[in-house]
């Protein structure tokens, strides 16, 4: 199919050139995927110049060099600014190959030289013990994404357009991908993507066919079906298809002159002096090639090009088996490396000539290497929103409304910089963050109605009702060199639990690599949580996240826990602050009771943790009965409400609380930069007294961070127990045993001679525990004196003891 562009420069090219600038990629792909020496072919190839161990992914990789090599052509002639996402993930070869070709690989990497030795270098080190993985990893010049997992390839792209006005996003899409939940729904990111002011995204949806081993939906489907399909989705798409070299050099050169004709026409008139802002109809390339293109068309008697089985190493045995070694060199030699490379193993200069240069170059890109363009954050003083608590537990805030003040000052002094923004599943004003309303809107690219409320063509808060959709956004958008946070219910968050690992895993690889810069931190806010999801029922009580989150890299993770607002507006400004780092909040937005002023809560959240002196009965200098210890503010509210049941009921009884705000504290400081050390552990917790632990997840947690402390047999937790329903707020907590009574009758159990003389005591709450439910069935609330609880003693010192 050919094309009509209306671009002056179009196949001014070589098309021979290009081709060869092709086979070059396609040869050193090839080449690292099997070759341990011998890489230009200069002596007969031998079974000692194979790799032992074949590993790598062939099938994907011709059509990903092919896509390369015309982009390069269309940024050198339009002298453009763009990145590549890979989203075949295992085409790390064509990535590698090409940063390669272009010299921004051996610019990073000098030991890998642009000579025959280089090359040497290059085959040897992929999917090589100390060598590159075989993906478009970290590692990589130019990738934002790794693609180790499919689906989020299309996410990283428009994260990366949006506030990027000059950026063009050429995005790559296998139809593997394609067949999964997160990028099928991706496509939808372009009623999100304003021309105005955001950069382009290019999709190339790549149909080659096959997956691992079976055909590909999309790869089946005819071309009307696709065109029909994606039209839906609201692009142009251009469709590029065969198997002939020189006829789909011309056909991809034509489609991609009119996309990107179309799209400099699309923001050139979305850029004039009052347009009207609409959805425009974004091209996108389909390119049809076959799967391992210019690869074996057979290997014993089986099919190979345009079928699965070139899907990774399509010749199993070149080392011990000599017809499958000839058969190798006969491919590699097919793409003449004489006619690529000189005799000192150098690209040929007029090949050479066809890369663009400097940071033009889609390896050397800085949008591809986020730190080097990020900007800090200006960030209003925390201080100012401050709650005033005159004195613990009386008054009463939400805590997130609190924040959305912060948030919506964030947004303000940011304006101009256009850094920043707030991702969520359509929860921004359901979580009380609705004061960032005050001074921005949701985008919202589609048909906007007179009666909607805060939607527009331009705002900082995105919302869309798919977990994937806004991770996969702000990972692109962090991963570019701006900043922003992901504010979610608690328990759905695990639907992203797959994508925050890979981030972790690119964060804590990326950390390794001094030429990569660091990027602002993911943050979290996780709200709506398991102990205030009781009108909403057990669906939406799951407080597991965390559990996943601390299985990484301690130096990449942190989990906060701030009791009350002045600790959370403390938190997310100490979050927005930080790089190359996972930050997760954990907060309610229910209306509770305060316990610590803005001073008081720095102090506490600098130290982490600390013993809450004007909570406790112990004595000076004197060691407690039992430590009463919390992380949550549910928790802390309890623990607080069973002091005060053991104060009033057992008056000499030598209680110490201790409040978790920094959860990671209980991990030994070897473990952990937050970590404890064993001495200051046992200042805390002591080592040989009774701690009740009310803990806001799940129990096993504070076990697996504490596993190795000295008094961790006295350690008895208290959390989430899989229990829950449709209730009341008190009754989720009794439900799971982390209710003031519970807690306070395991205190009397386990302090030595307690559980005895106390029996009075423990029957008395047990009797409490039993109206309660009698209470809460005949009139559906809970009773006035758990609803109106408040903490009865008054002090002239809120300040908490560090207790290190």
């Amino acid at each position: 199919m050919q094309f009509t562009s209306s671009d002056p420069t179009t196949l001014t090219d070589d098309l021979d050139l290009l081709d060869r600038y092709w086979r070059a990629a396609n040869f050193l792909s090839v080449g690292q995927i099997y070759l341990l020496d011998n890489p230009l072919l200069r002596e007969p190839l031998r079974p000692d110049h194979i790799k032992p161990r074949l590993l790598g992914h062939w099938g994907t990789t011709p059509g990903l060099n092919f896509i390369y090599a015309h982009l390069n052509r269309a940024i050198r002639l339009q002298d453009l600014n763009v990145i590549y996402v890979c989203g075949p993930g295992h085409g790390g070869p064509g990535m590698v190959a090409n940063t390669y070709l272009e010299g921004s690989y051996s610019e990073i990497y000098p030991d890998i030289a642009r000579d025959a030795d280089g090359l040497r270098k290059l085959f040897r080190q992929f999917s090589f013990p100390g060598g590159i993985p075989s993906h478009a990893a970290p590692e990589t010049p130019g990738s934002i994404h790794e693609g180790g997992e499919l689906g989020y390839a299309l996410l990283h792209a428009y994260g990366a357009a949006f506030d990027n006005p000059d950026l063009i996003v050429a995005c790559v899409v296998g139809d593997g991908e394609a067949e999964t939940g997160p990028l099928a729904a991706s496509w939808h990111s372009n009623k999100f993507l304003n021309p105005a002011h955001d950069g382009a995204v290019l999709p190339i949806l790549h149909l080659n066919g096959y997956k691992i081993a079976n055909p590909t939906v999309l790869g089946r489907m005819s071309d009307a079906e696709i065109r029909s399909l994606f039209e839906g989705y609201g692009y142009a798409p251009l469709f590029v298809e065969g198997s002939e070299p020189k006829a789909m050099h011309r056909e991809m050169a034509d489609a991609l002159d009119v996309a990107l004709a179309s799209i400099r026409s699309i923001q050139q008139n979305a850029r004039q002096p009052d347009a009207a802002i609409e959805r425009p109809r974004w091209p996108m390339i389909v390119l049809r090639s076959p799967k391992g293109w210019t690869g074996p068309k057979e290997v014993d008697g089986l099919k190979v090009e345009g079928f699965w089985r070139a899907h990774q190493v399509p010749i199993a045995n070149p080392r011990g088996n000599p017809g499958h070694l000839a058969l190798l060199e006969a491919w590699m030699k097919s793409y003449e490396p004489e006619r690529l490379f000189d005799d000192q193993g150098r690209l040929r200069p007029e090949l050479q000539a066809l890369a663009p240069k400097g940071s033009r170059r889609m390896g050397a890109n800085p949008h591809a290497n986020g730190g080097l363009l990020k900007r800090e954050l200006k960030l209003p003083d925390y201080r100012a929103f401050a709650v005033d608590v005159p004195s613990p537990g009386k008054t009463t805030a939400e805590a997130t409304r609190e924040l959305g003040k912060l948030l919506r000052d964030v947004i303000s002094l940011n304006a101009d910089r256009r850094n920043f923004r707030i991702m969520g599943p359509d929860e921004t004003a359901s979580n009380r963050l609705d004061a960032v309303f005050e001074v921005t809107e949701r985008v919202w690219m589609e048909g906007i109605e007179p009666y909607d409320v805060h939607l527009a063509r331009d705002g900082r808060v995105m919302e869309v009702l798919s977990e994937h959709l806004c991770q996969g956004w702000l990972e692109g958008y962090l991963l570019t060199g701006r900043h922003g946070l992901f504010s979610c219910y608690e328990a759905f968050i695990h639907i992203v639990d797959s994508m925050f690992n890979q981030h972790a895993k690119w964060l804590k690889v990326s950390r390794e690599l001094p030429w990569r810069r660091p990027i602002a931190s993911l943050n979290y806010l996780l709200t709506s949580h398991v102990w205030r999801q009781d009108h909403n029922g057990f669906s939406h009580q799951d407080p597991g996240f965390v559990d996943f989150v601390a299985n990484k890299k301690a130096d990449i993770v942190r989990i906060y826990f701030p009791p009350d607002a002045n600790t959370l507006l403390w938190i997310a400004d100490h979050c927005l602050r930080t790089y190359d780092r996972i930050n997760v909040i954990v907060a309610g937005k229910q209306p509770s009771l305060q316990w610590l002023s803005m001073q008081d809560a720095a102090t506490h959240c600098d130290a982490g943790i600390g013993i809450w002196s004007w909570a406790g009965t112990e004595p000076a200098g004197e060691e407690p009965d039992v430590v009463m210890a919390c992380a949550g503010d549910v928790p802390t509210l309890e623990t607080l409400a069973a002091v005060d049941l053991l104060r009033k009921e057992l008056p000499d009884l030598k209680i110490r609380v201790v409040n978790v705000v920094d959860l990671m504290t209980l991990q030994p400081k070897e473990e952990h930069p937050h970590g404890l050390s064993d001495r200051e552990f046992d200042s805390l917790f002591t080592t040989n007294k009774p701690v009740i632990f009310a803990y806001h997840g799940y129990p096993h947690l504070i076990h697996r961070l504490t596993y190795n402390r000295t008094n961790h047999s006295g350690l008895h937790v208290r959390g989430f127990i899989e229990e829950g329903t449709t209730t009341t707020p008190f009754d989720m907590v009794v439900l799971n045993e982390l209710d003031r009574f519970h807690l306070a009758i395991e205190a009397i159990e386990r302090v030595p001679g307690r559980g005895v003389s106390a029996a009075h005591v423990t029957q008395k709450f047990r009797d409490a525990l039993i109206e309660h439910g009698r209470y809460i069935r005949a009139h559906g609330e809970d009773m006035p004196e758990i609803r109106d609880w408040v903490w009865p003693y008054s002090t002239g010192n809120t300040t908490p003891a560090a207790g290190i």
